[in-house]
């Protein structure tokens, strides 16, 4: 074979096998063509990947809610009567030239939601958006606009009700606040800030039974908040907390300034109780035993040698009272209200409260170790209180012995006389660091008791500590009178 041929058989073999290749390409996208076979695109082939990118997205469960809830929440403008500026410079020429009385009356403007509630145009919202004020318009989120007027409010409660005159009025159903759970759904609507109007913030119940709550604008003296995760901000108050099924269960009354996530709603079964009472009689008529109540702490527990922390401690029982006429004394544990068992005493003060006037209510209390059944008749709540507190006071007689991180002297006959009490001591020194200052104690209190046991002078004291020890308690529990106030604190005993 030459050279020349075995150069030329590789040169054909390259040819012929790249003439089958294109023969094969066009047969190839002859038949695609043929079968309706094109080749995908990219965009086609993303499709492909995602087809659930052209389905219906499914709807928020919270949009039917807002739109069953919203048009009867309201946003409330209000006018409150302040006195004048000092500040004002026109006030302050009016005074130079006319003086103090020629002071203007002035207002200023505050705001607040609130939520209707019937179709004659009742407003739930809180008592202090609307309390000291001149002048209350009701805005619908309709545009609609109303002047309002205070059918009622409770302070105690923090509960006002409005009144508007309108026809085919929005209405909020009530919840039940009973049958609430934590984790449940919660949807707060209202106007924070007196700007956004008709906000919407969504979270879950995280905590019921909230009290000893410090509230801006007004602390009430009955609490048993709902606590909630939804966002709750200035303005918002007296606006409602909803459920998922677009029904109110709570006022929101509070926030936590320092905390994130953390708001409080008055249950509206108590709100709605209140409500009633505001628009049938304009006030609120309360019972009340008589009696100045503590939380069994399992310190007190101790003290007294109470096995468990169930019932509620009576600190103090009033004179002339229901509870006295019923023959409770200090030192008493309710353990049962009407068949219930008490274990929490904001729930108890509440049932009581909520009670009709005259209605008697059966209690069982501990005393001396034994359940002792005690009927008591409700009787009207006087909110008279007397926080007065004595300073140290009286002649300087020489310091008792040092007891416990307190310094104690004996009280002279006039003070126990003024003091409407048989016998005592009065702390004159509270060490610092020590168990009297943790507990609470401070300079001018004057002790009763110990253990349930009266104080009879500084020597007394000093033998009833000892006592305690002896019986192996870790707590002395100290009956303290500061003002007109008594209630127990225990002091942990020293080692």
């Amino acid at each position: 074979m030459s050279h020349r041929e075995s150069m030329t058989r590789p040169r054909s073999t390259y040819v012929t096998a790249v003439v089958l290749l294109l023969v094969g390409v066009v047969a190839g996208l002859g038949l695609s063509a043929g079968l309706g076979l094109q080749p995908a695109s990219r965009a086609e082939l993303q499709l492909a990947a995602s087809p659930a990118a052209s389905a219906a997205l499914p709807e928020s469960p919270f949009v039917g809610v807002v739109e069953k809830a919203l048009p009867a929440v309201v946003f409330i403008d209000v006018r409150k009567r302040v006195g004048a500026s000092s500040d004002d410079p026109q006030d302050e020429l009016m005074r130079r030239f006319f003086g103090e009385g020629s002071r203007r009356p002035q207002t200023r403007p505050s705001s607040g939601s609130g939520f209707i509630i019937d179709r004659q145009g009742h407003v739930l919202t809180n008592n202090h958006v609307v309390r000291d004020a001149s002048d209350i318009t009701v805005h619908l989120n309709d545009k609609r606009q109303f002047k309002a007027k205070v059918v009622g409010a409770d302070p105690e409660t923090d509960v006002a009700v409005l009144k508007i005159e309108g026809d085919d009025l929005p209405v909020l159903p009530l919840g039940d606040s009973e049958k609430i759970r934590i984790g449940d759904w919660a949807i707060a609507i209202g106007n924070p800030l007196g700007e956004l109007k008709g906000s919407v913030t969504v979270g879950i119940v995280s905590a019921q039974g909230r009290s000893n709550l410090n509230i801006f604008g007004g602390t009430p003296s009955f609490q048993d908040f709902i606590q909630t995760d939804a966002s709750i901000n200035f303005g918002n108050s007296g606006g409602p907390l909803v459920n998922i099924r677009g029904e109110a269960i709570g006022i929101n009354t509070a926030i936590n300034p320092s905390g994130q996530g953390i708001g409080f709603a008055i249950p509206i079964n108590l709100a709605k109780h209140v409500a009633e009472q505001l628009v049938e009689n304009g006030t609120v008529q309360r019972a009340m035993i008589g009696i100045n109540l503590a939380e069994l702490t399992p310190e007190l527990a101790d003290g007294f040698g109470i096995k468990g922390n169930q019932g509620v401690l009576i600190q103090d029982v009033m004179r002339g009272q229901a509870g006295e006429r019923a023959g409770l004394r200090r030192g008493d544990v309710i353990v049962e209200f009407q068949g219930q068992p008490v274990t929490d005493m904001q729930k108890f003060r509440l049932k009581v409260a909520e009670t009709p006037v005259g209605t008697k209510v059966n209690l069982v209390v501990l005393r001396d170790g034994k359940r002792v059944p005690v009927q008591v008749t409700l009787a009207p709540r006087n909110l008279e209180t007397a926080s007065a507190r004595p300073g140290p006071g009286g002649p300087q007689e020489p310091e008792g012995e040092r007891l416990a991180g307190v310094r104690v002297r004996d009280l002279t006959r006039a003070e126990l006389a003024n003091l409407g009490i048989e016998s005592g001591v009065m702390i004159t020194r509270v060490e610092p660091g020590s168990a009297a200052e943790e507990a609470g104690l401070q300079e001018g209190d004057v002790v009763e008791e110990v253990g349930g046991r009266p104080v009879e002078g500084a020597s007394g004291f000093r033998s009833l500590l000892s006592d305690a020890k002896k019986a192996g308690k870790k707590h002395a529990v100290l009956l303290v009178r500061r003002g007109e106030n008594a209630s127990f604190v225990p002091v942990k005993i020293a080692e």
